[in-house]
């Protein structure tokens, strides 16, 4: 189907995800299936990111979550890294005036103090560009490991308990929840992983808590907005119980 037709359907068949998050999955393959070099499939995968980016504001979700580099991804060769790092650079650069011009505001979220220096600067650049806008919350994970996260909250926690600042009565999962990186945002209501991988990869361990999975089997560079509408169609059947019992 074509994605009209397909966002006509979303828009009269159930409750829509209001937090999208996307294991972005399958650049590596997709180029060596081309024969190509690693760096070209990231390269594609940039096109996924606008079609995910620009559908997920068609369909009206408010947040969408893509999960770019993770802290682990630091141990692939130099030269890999480089590229990705150049990229993010030249994503930024090419599609900041876009994004703010739609009304996206872009949240880089991880170990932003392990990034290169002009890798940092475009981030922060980007973040303050946008930071008024509200029609959709980018949240770009680069550098980002969710244990580490949840390490992280917890250090804060311990610190503030030992500062007197907060009681140990006081330490819930609200308490958790607003030290993490996504204070602010709901939680996703739906995972959509790319390239058939059935593996979550240390991305939001504690917010995906109650989220309903879709796994396409579709590389990441041949992603599309069809697929998207498609795991929104999908999220949509689901009989979401939160370990209750239907009545």
């Amino acid at each position: 189907m074509t994605a009209p037709v397909l966002l006509s359907q979303i828009r009269g068949h159930g409750p829509l995800p209001k937090h999208i998050a996307i294991i972005m999955d399958g650049n590596g393959r997709w180029a060596r299936e081309r024969m190509l070099p690693r760096p070209m499939g990231h390269r594609q995968g940039m096109k996924g990111v606008r079609e995910v980016v620009e559908g997920a504001i068609e369909a009206g979700v408010e947040v969408l979550s893509l999960f770019a580099f993770s802290q682990e991804n630091w141990q692939r060769p130099a030269t890999e890294i480089g590229a990705l790092m150049s990229l993010l650079e030249e994503y930024i650069q090419r599609e900041a005036d876009e994004l703010e011009a739609q009304g996206v505001r872009v949240q880089m979220l991880g170990d932003l103090d392990r990034l290169a220096p002009p890798a940092r600067a475009a981030v922060d650049r980007v973040m303050a560009q946008t930071a008024t806008n509200s029609t959709l919350v980018l949240n770009l994970f680069i550098s980002y490991g969710s244990r580490a996260e949840i390490v992280r909250a917890a250090r804060r926690i311990a610190e503030e308990v030992a500062a007197g600042m907060l009681r140990p009565d006081q330490v819930d999962e609200a308490a958790i929840s607003a030290r993490l990186f996504t204070e602010g945002c709901p939680d996703p209501d739906l995972l959509i992983r790319t390239s058939g991988e059935r593996r979550i990869s240390n991305f939001l361990l504690w917010q995906l808590a109650y989220t309903e999975l879709h796994i396409s089997p579709v590389l990441w560079p041949d992603f599309t907005r069809v697929n998207l509408y498609e795991a929104i169609l999908d999220y949509q059947t689901r009989d979401r119980r939160f370990g209750r019992v239907s009545v």
